[in-house]
């Protein structure tokens, strides 16, 4: 089926991503076919060897809506073994559906299938490998593809009008001849970090705005282990939505910290004279061993004035509300660990490392648990939960009015999520979504049963 192209998607061309699937309404089904391979491509000026989906890197953008049957026909032409993530889908966590545990070997393929709930939230998610013990290496090359599901944000009208940009960050480790560089082991400890960024397959891209117009900036970090403390300058983003959909009320922010996995969409107001205005990536330490994620400001994208609406609008006081969540019937600790010394054995939770034969945790579908994560490491750890989305509780033991699949646990600090069991049973994981620290340990494996 075409689509007219609206002024809001001509709009948003210089950044767009192609569209391998899409729903037009609740129910319609999508049909895509997503191929993983090695490549050589374009990432801005320089030519990298890398892996993509269907060709391109990022790969391409899949839209749902609540209702949807999805059914995904995956070819592996890599020259190893993967399959595929489905991070923050609200899906089934066994069979066809969002199974991480299944895996496709080279040449081999997947027919992934699964519902999208009726009721489920829309937002931003993506797909990524998940073979334990190469997913930091496969997602650093470039195995990313952005999952968008329409909902009742998108039909709020001053929301809906603004122009949308879907900008993805990744970066790569590349020799001067564009050849992935792998990390030593003291690396991987760290969390490997690339010479090159790069924002939906570009490299410093512009984004227009209008004078008194506003833009959505879809914002994904699809790094391995980079986290991206964003500053617009001379502008306030205004954040309407995280991990897990939207928020109740727009938040202003002066910063956004966005951590490997994590999503959050921000609306951006045309609210200077004119001129061109960076988005800078800020220096941020991920630990107290001395490293800095960025040693300087560094240039994502520019935001660059284009003529003047005609017609402003101002953004609601209030977007979408949040049901209640039931008290705990259970409460969990779960204790974020590391070998002795930098040069230890990997990571561990509670004392262990992964191990995809046992199960470490057991829940009751239906059941409200809060776990607390305890990092005893001099390094922040994102930990990401699959299937379920949590909700943080406050200092004050009040439960924050958003939905996360990543929750930061800054090093030596402690923090407590909520969760309720909802719809599906099986075997799922949860883990530090720094995927070097993945594959080097700190996971677990959560069957949920009736």
């Amino acid at each position: 089926m075409k689509h007219p192209m609206s002024r809001r998607h001509f709009l948003a061309r210089p950044l767009a991503l192609p569209l391998v699937a899409r729903g037009a309404v609740p129910g319609d089904p999508i049909e895509a076919t997503l191929e993983a391979a090695e490549m050589w491509t374009m990432v801005g000026d320089r030519s990298a060897l890398l892996y993509g989906y269907n060709g391109r890197i990022p790969g391409p953008l899949i839209e749902a809506r609540p209702g949807s049957v999805v059914r995904i026909e995956f070819r592996n032409q890599l020259p190893e073994s993967t399959n595929l993530h489905f991070h923050g889908l609200h899906i089934p966590p066994d069979g066809s559906a969002d199974n991480s545990f299944r895996v496709i070997p080279a040449g081999g393929s997947f027919q992934y299938e699964f519902t999208v709930p009726s009721n489920h939230a829309g937002g931003t998610f993506w797909i990524h490998p998940h073979v334990h013990g190469s997913a930091a290496r496969q997602v650093s090359r470039g195995l990313a593809a952005p999952f968008v599901i329409r909902g009742e944000l998108d039909e709020i009208p001053e929301i809906q009008s603004a122009p949308e940009f879907l900008l993805v960050l990744q970066d790569f480790e590349l020799s001067d001849g564009g050849i992935p560089r792998e990390p030593g082991f003291p690396e991987r400890m760290l969390g490997r970090e690339g010479n090159l960024i790069a924002v939906s397959g570009r490299v410093q891209p512009v984004i227009p705005i209008r004078k008194g117009g506003w833009v959505r900036l879809r914002l994904l970090n699809a790094s391995s282990s980079r986290f991206y403390r964003l500053r617009l300058e001379e502008h306030t983003m205004f954040q309407i939505a995280t991990d897990g959909g939207a928020l109740p009320v727009p938040r202003p922010l002066e910063e956004l910290l966005l951590t490997p996995g994590e999503r959050a969409e921000v609306m951006v107001q045309g609210s200077r004279p004119a001129g061109s205005f960076r988005l800078v990536n800020l220096p941020y330490s991920r630990g107290n061993f001395g490293t800095v994620t960025a040693v300087d400001d560094s240039t994502l994208a520019t935001v660059s004035y284009e003529g003047e609406e005609q017609q402003p609008v101002r953004l609601p006081e209030r977007l979408v509300s949040l049901p209640p969540l039931p008290p705990p019937v259970r409460v969990r600790s779960f204790a974020l660990g590391q070998g002795m010394g930098m040069m230890g054995g990997g990571f561990t939770i509670n004392g262990r490392t992964f191990d995809p034969t046992r199960i470490d945790t057991r829940a009751r579908l239906g059941e409200v648990e809060e776990w607390e994560f305890v990092n005893g490491t001099r390094m922040d750890h994102p930990m990401h939960i699959h299937t379920n989305a949590v909700r943080v509780i406050q200092r004050d033991g009040s439960v924050e009015q958003s939905l996360r699949d990543v929750v930061l646990v800054r090093a030596g600090l402690r923090v407590r999520v909520r969760m309720q069991f909802l719809d599906y049973t099986g075997k799922a994981m949860y883990h530090c979504h720094i995927l070097d620290h993945e594959d080097l340990g700190m996971m677990g494996v959560l069957e949920i049963t009736r």
